[in-house]
């Protein structure tokens, strides 16, 4: 008899096949127990981050198409997590006028907040003769002269 006309040989491979697939997916569902696990016992919960007070000390787009700004923000973040600390590598803050940007990026230093902690920071944000698009420009000045201006504050990090 040839190895050819052996009818073991498939019902091996078949069989080696169906255990490596069957470790696989053992494999697959222990991670996937050890992630529900982590996450029912840690239940973490994204910071929240409040925006407590800004202070005006220049604004003037007299310069077509150019602004100066300078604000204080005070700004504050809450750890909701009982279990969890966050550390924030990087957290850059600045002003933006109709989502674009009009102040230059101000760094927080990097900081690490316990559970259940506050922290307040009150960077100065500031942008010396930034240009604004040309459409931005007319309804920034009919915002100023009507004696409000709508800005947003932006925080991106890491």
């Amino acid at each position: 008899m040839s190895v050819k006309e052996c009818p073991n040989h498939g019902k091996c491979r078949r069989k080696i096949f169906r255990r490596i697939i069957a470790g696989i997916l053992i494999f697959i569902l222990i991670v996937l127990i050890t992630i529900l696990l982590i996450w029912a016992i840690l239940r973490p919960s994204k910071p929240r981050f409040i925006l407590q007070d800004t202070t005006v000390y220049a604004f003037n787009a007299s310069t077509p198409n150019l602004l100066t700004s300078n604000f204080q923000v005070t700004l504050s973040s809450r750890n909701p997590n009982d279990r969890i600390g966050i550390y924030y590598d990087r957290l850059d803050v600045y002003a933006t006028y109709q989502n674009q940007q009009i102040t230059l990026r101000t760094s927080i230093p990097p900081t690490y907040q316990g559970h259940n902690e506050i922290n307040v920071w009150s960077p100065f944000v500031n942008g010396n003769s930034v240009p604004i698009a040309p459409e931005y420009s007319a309804s920034l000045g009919s915002d100023q002269s009507a004696g409000s201006v709508f800005l947003m504050i932006k925080i991106d990090g890491r």
